[in-house]
């Protein structure tokens, strides 16, 4: 890596690098607390991950600016795990987890990311966006307790210091000044509303190296083995699809083979300091774009100063009310939406759209990114294989004085289109001779191959000859593998025998 490198992705953007860290870091606590609520395991375990992995993958990571942390996604997936078998071992498979991203980026599977299509990060977004926003609910919902009319008003007072400051100043993060505001404001005025301290206990000491407290066997293998495996993937998939987001935002690029690497790195450190895995955070890493942050100073920065804010300053920390919190995650949610979509469904083709949609509902109704990933993936190769096997055409011209025929084949011959091609020809038509040109055709796979078997043998089987001309390199290969056409043997599959 070269010194104008280092210097581009650390000490371009100081100020704003370390403004936008401190806005993150404050907006990571309660996300980090509620995660680890949702694992089943001690606040501190979440807190303490959010705090290596944000440190490490600011060294590590393919992504300058982007934020990881404990996360939503991969917490519903660790939850089975922490009930049956506790704590260490959900330790020992946040180690493998990062084990297995290491292998994942030197594989180069950051490439796949080429597969997902602008439908499908479009519904990502949207998705995320919409689950961000329900996750705010139960902070303003007036069954729980502690909710009144106070937490509306610094609710609304926050949306209002958030996206009214910028008018004013933009010498300082608006969400920071909404948090300090606020906090200060519920600190005068005695506010009996919820604060982070609500949220649950915060560590008072810091982090320490340990090894899991597991049976190093192949039993303990077997127990966390499947959980590893899902946690790479969901790990990995919300973290490339992060980092194409920010890659849009800021209109920079990023190395998504170093990502996966870096990921693994971070979730190996944070299992040795007894903190669960964790991912990219797109909320976050949106919080800290908004918020100026570009380099990675601002991920190191939002590492170092949650660890400082919840050991040395966790009584102010406490104090934060959950309302300027929710006022920033709205904001987050707001500015993640692709409003741009909605107008889209009208303008786009019918079959983008219900990628789109179709990421969008999966994600949401199973809160599994994966799944709505999965979903919207599958549906555009679907699409696609739909649409290139449309392309095909076959045309066809007597020669010979109507003794020959010769037909031209133009377009891909694959799964999708096998049939088709197939179809394209008359078998029954009295000919001596059927030249089939397929010089500008290409065939993709087994399934094309034994259509042109199936084309040749019926033919042959009408007693007409038939010749096969300018099949390309590629094609031939392919055709001479698998193809029985040409081979010995091929009348005999003609006759069922």
């Amino acid at each position: 890596m070269s010194l104008q490198t280092l210097r581009q992705d650390w000490l371009s953007n100081v100020r704003n690098d370390l403004l936008a860290g401190l806005v993150v870091a404050l907006a990571l606590i309660p996300e980090a607390i509620a995660f680890s609520i949702i694992a089943g395991v001690d606040p501190k375990v979440g807190l303490y991950a959010s705090f290596c992995i944000a440190v490490v993958i600011a060294f590590t990571g393919g992504r300058p600016g982007m934020i990881s942390a404990a996360t939503g996604a991969m917490a519903l997936v660790m939850v089975t795990l922490v009930k049956e078998h506790g704590l260490e071992y959900l330790l020992a498979a946040t180690v493998l987890t990062g084990v297995l991203q290491i292998i994942a980026g030197w594989v180069k599977l950051g490439t796949l990311m080429r597969f997902v299509s602008r439908s499908v990060v479009t519904g990502f977004v949207n998705a995320l966006a919409i689950l961000i926003f329900l996750a705010q609910l139960p902070e303003l919902n007036p069954a729980t307790a502690g909710v009144t009319w106070h937490v509306y008003a610094m609710t609304a007072a926050g949306l209002a210091i958030i996206y009214g400051l910028p008018y004013l100043t933009k010498a300082v993060p608006s969400p920071l000044v909404t948090i300090v505001v606020l906090t200060a404001v519920s600190i005068a005025l005695g506010l009996d509303i919820r604060t982070v301290g609500d949220m649950g206990e915060l560590p008072d000491s810091l982090p320490v190296f340990l090894l899991p407290d597991v049976p190093l066997n192949l039993e303990t293998l077997f127990i966390i083995l499947p959980y590893s495996l899902t946690l790479m993937v969901v790990g990995l998939l919300e973290s490339l699809m992060t980092a194409t987001i920010v890659d849009d935002l800021t209109d920079t690029k990023s190395d998504k083979n170093r990502e996966c690497v870096g990921q693994g790195v971070a979730n190996v450190a944070t299992g040795f300091i007894g903190g669960m895995a964790g991912c990219a955070m797109i909320g976050q890493s949106v919080i800290n774009v908004k918020s100026g942050g570009r380099g990675r100073l601002s991920t190191l920065t939002a590492g170092l100063v949650l660890l400082i804010l919840v050991v040395f300053l966790g009584e102010w920390v406490r104090q934060i009310p959950m309302a300027a919190l929710v006022a920033v995650m709205i904001m987050v949610s707001i500015g993640t939406f692709n409003w741009g979509s909605i107008k889209n469904l009208r303008e786009h083709p019918k079959s983008s759209s219900v990628v789109m949609l179709a990421t969008v509902v999966v994600t949401v109704a199973t809160h599994d990114l994966a799944k709505g990933v999965l979903t919207g993936v599958l549906l555009s190769g679907f699409f696609f294989a739909h649409k290139v096997g449309q392309i095909l055409k076959v045309r066809s011209q007597a020669e010979d004085e109507g003794r020959a025929r010769t037909y031209r084949v133009m377009g891909q011959v694959f799964f999708a289109s096998a049939d088709r091609f197939a179809n394209a020809f008359d078998y029954k038509e009295v000919i001596d001779k059927v030249r089939i040109d397929v010089s500008r055709a290409h065939f993709w796979d087994i399934t094309a191959v034994s259509a042109l078997d199936k084309v040749v043998l019926k033919f042959r089987r009408e007693g007409t000859e038939v010749e096969v001309l300018g099949m390309n390199e590629a094609s031939a290969t392919l055709v001479d593998k698998f193809g029985v056409h040409d081979k010995d043997g091929a009348d005999d599959l003609l006759l069922g025998h």
